[in-house]
Order: C-alpha cells, then structure tokens, then sequence
C-alpha cells in the first residue's frame, strides 16, 4: 500500500495542471513572437516622428578651404554646376599664369522659416503613421487571440476525442477477452478472434494518430505562448460552463474593434498624406546670411607676392537677405501626385468598408452554427443512450451465443461515432460562441463570465 501511495503521489505530480484559456492568453500576450515585433515597430514610427517634428532646424554650415593655383580668368557669363572654380578676381590683359596661394572662410546659414503649413502636414502624417503602426499592434494582438482561442478549443476537443478513443480501446479489449475464453470452449470460432484483434489494432492506431495531432496543436500553442508543450492541458470544466451560459446578444462596437480601427487608422493616414501632397509644393520663404573672409597674396595693384602673404585673411564681408522660391510646374506635379494620393484613400475607405461587412457576415454565420449546435447538443445525449444500451444488449446476446460479431461491432460502432459526434457537437458549440464573441470583440465578456 505504501507504494503504490508513492507512486501515485509521483504520477500527480508529473502530471501538469490544466492550463485555463484566460491563462494561456496572458502568456500569449506577453510573448507572441508577432506582438514583439509588432511593438518594435511602433518604436520605429515614434523615432521617425521625432526625426520629422526636428524637419524645420536651419542649416549652418562652415566652410575653409587654403588654395595654390592659378587666378587667369576671362569676362563672360556661365551656370556654376559645383564643379568649375570662382570667377573672381580681375582680368589681366596677358596671359598670366604665375601661382598665387589664397585661403576662404565661410559660414553660411540657411533657415526655411515658413513653408504655407507644409511642416504641419509632416508631423501630422508622422503620427498618423504611429497611428497604424499602434492600430496594427492591435489588431495583431486580435488575430493571434483569435487563432489562440481556437486551437484552444481543438486541443479541449482532441482531448475529448483521445477519452473517447481511450473507452473505445477498453471495450474492444473487453470484448477481446470474451471472444478468447468462448473460443476456448468452443462456443465461439476462431475467426471471432481475428476481428476482434483487428479492431483492437484499429482503435489502437486512432488513438496514436489523435494523439499526434494533440501534440501538434501543443507545439502550436507552445510557440506563442513560451509555455513548455508538454504543460499545455486544456481545462475541461469549460466546456460544461460555456454550455451553460445563456445566449449571448453580442453587438460590434465598430469604436473599439481592432480590425476595424486598423482599416480606419489607414483611411486616415491616407488623408493626411493628401494634405502632404497638396501643402509640399507651396512656396517657400527662407531666411539666408553669410559671412566670409578671404586672403590672398595678389595685392590691389595686381602684384604677385610671396605665396605665404595668401594665407591670411584680408578681406571680411557679410550678407542676410530674406528670400522666396517656387516652381511653377509644381502645380503639375502637385495635381499628378495629389490624383494618385486619392486614389489610395478611396482603395483604403474600400477596404475600410469591406471589413465592416466581413465582420457582420462572420457575426450571423456565427449566431446561425451557435443555434444550430445548440439543437445538435439537445438532441445528441438521446442518440448516445440509445447507442450505449445497443452496445450492452449485443454484448450481452454476443456473451450467451445469441448473437454474431458482426452484430456486436456494428454496435460498437454506433455507440462510438455516437460518442465521437457528442464531442464534435461540442466543439461546434463552443467555436460558434467564441467565433461569435471574436468577430465582435467581445471574448473579455465570454471570458469574465467563466469561473
């Protein structure tokens, strides 16, 4: 007695302890390897909008340079490209070609002091961009919740199945035995035998395969959760509890629903992205000053000195003025670019209101399977008595020799796929509930009403 107390007491505490649907979402939440990225995101679109609000510091830059060359220059006009050298200087009028050394120090400084609102619909568009990012999250965060819930459910369901499957093997044993000690005396043939092994080894494969796709669904489950598959048991008081529940009246809060705020935080970023459009090519006013000096070992009356004389500055000068520029075919391109920005936004309000009708298709389809299974679930447990005392009337007629094994595996049968649609029954019940409260949003409240 004292060891099989100790074993026991090691088999229970192997055995890990259910693990409740409310539990298994927390840790979902916490570790979806989709929700981690989902939030590094987020931190991106927040550090672009910092980058953007810092859009209107002014530029200030300086420039020093120390040259030996060559001042030869001719009267005649040309576009500096960034590349040709200063024309200044005077004209000689021979060709001179003695070396000269000069040196330049600039600091120029250049503020777009007011651009007619084309800064604003930069930040606004950068948070608006955090915006999706954020609804994005959400609606994630709504999508691996759903697909967690339901392999929940499969895995509470395949444990149903895997019991069913475990009496299944029981009673084929049983009825093993039977046949063996009949065939002994002579009652019964031997071929008795063989069918009974056969549907032994049968059983025996289902569960196998059953337990494969329990597995299966463990591993699932493991990855978005963190959780060690081996510990993820379904809790199977639910079910009983989610039967009991009375109907729910479930109505979508299109405020609140994050497939719905995702499509609507696009429609929107597309919007404020016209806005984008419609204020970049507006003119723009900047601000402009420099100041400079300059050196060089050539004097006024046009001597060449020692090229050290160049490396001082001689000459400072300063310059701020106000000015203003805009591009006349920016009205084309802004009217081009404007037509394919709204373009986009009428796609985004397209998809915006497919959602809308998806989720209210997917709310009836789930109120039509919920009431149907609630019927298949009242009708069921007549199906199942009938069933289990078909089995045990064969069994016994099988036992005093007034019936064949034919009969009793047809019974048996019966009685399994009895069981087996119980279960399915079930399941269809509960993925209708849950498939009702997902598309509504609404799985907090089936969850707050579970004990």
């Amino acid at each position: 007695m004292l060891l099989l107390l100790i074993s026991v007491s090691g088999y229970a505490q192997q055995t890990p302890a259910p693990v409740t649907l409310k539990q298994l979402l927390n840790r979902v939440d916490q570790n979806a390897p989709t929700l981690i990225t989902d939030s590094s995101a987020i931190n991106i679109r927040q550090a672009q909008a910092v980058e953007t609000r810092n859009n209107w510091l002014p530029n200030l830059k300086l420039n020093y340079q120390a040259d030996i060359g060559t001042s030869n220059n001719v009267i005649g006009p040309y576009f500096g490209f960034g590349i040709i050298p200063s024309s200044s200087g005077g004209v000689h009028t021979t060709n001179v070609t003695t070396a000269l050394s000069t040196n330049l120090g600039i600091a120029a400084f250049d503020w777009e002091i007011y651009n007619f609102g084309y800064y604003g619909a930069q930040n606004k568009v950068a948070r608006s961009n955090i915006n999706v990012e954020q609804s994005n999250y959400a609606q994630s965060k709504y999508q691996v919740e759903a697909y967690t819930i339901n392999n929940y459910l499969r895995l509470l369901s395949l444990q149903d199945y895997l019991a069913i499957q475990y009496r299944n093997i029981e009673r084929n044993q049983e009825i093993l035995r039977s046949i063996s000690s009949l065939t002994k005396s002579g009652v019964r043939p031997g071929v008795d035998t063989s069918v009974a092994n056969a549907e032994l080894s049968k059983a025996r494969l289902n569960y196998i395969e059953l337990n494969d796709q329990f597995k299966q669904v463990q591993l699932q489950l493991s990855a978005i959760s963190g959780l060690p598959y081996q510990n993820i048991i379904a809790d199977t008081t639910i079910e009983a509890q989610l039967i009991g529940l009375p109907v729910q009246q479930f109505v979508i809060d299109t405020a609140k629903h994050p497939l719905i705020n995702y499509y609507q935080s696009i429609y929107q970023n597309s919007k404020q992205r016209e806005e984008l459009v419609k204020k970049q090519y507006n003119p723009k006013i900047s601000l402009e000053a420099a100041a400079w000096a300059r050196g060089s070992s050539v004097d006024a009356n046009d001597n060449f000195n020692s090229l050290s004389t160049g490396f001082g500055f001689d000459r400072d000068n300063y310059l701020v003025g106000v000015g203003i520029s805009y591009n006349l075919f920016d009205l084309r391109r802004r009217q081009l670019k404007l037509r394919t920005q709204k373009t986009e936004t009428d796609y985004a309000r397209n998809k915006l209101e497919e959602q809308k009708i998806l989720l209210a298709n997917s709310a009836n389809q789930a109120n039509a399977e919920m009431e149907t299974a609630k019927q298949r679930l009242i009708e069921i447990p007549n199906q199942l008595k009938a069933a289990n005392d078909g089995y045990r009337q064969q069994l016994s007629l099988y036992k005093n020799g007034l019936s064949n094994i034919i009969d009793l595996d047809a019974a048996l049968n019966i009685l399994y796929r009895a069981e087996t649609d119980f279960a399915q029954a079930k399941y269809d019940y509960n993925n209708a509930l849950f498939g009702q409260a997902v598309s509504q949003n609404q799985v907090n409240t089936v969850l707050n009403l579970l004990k």
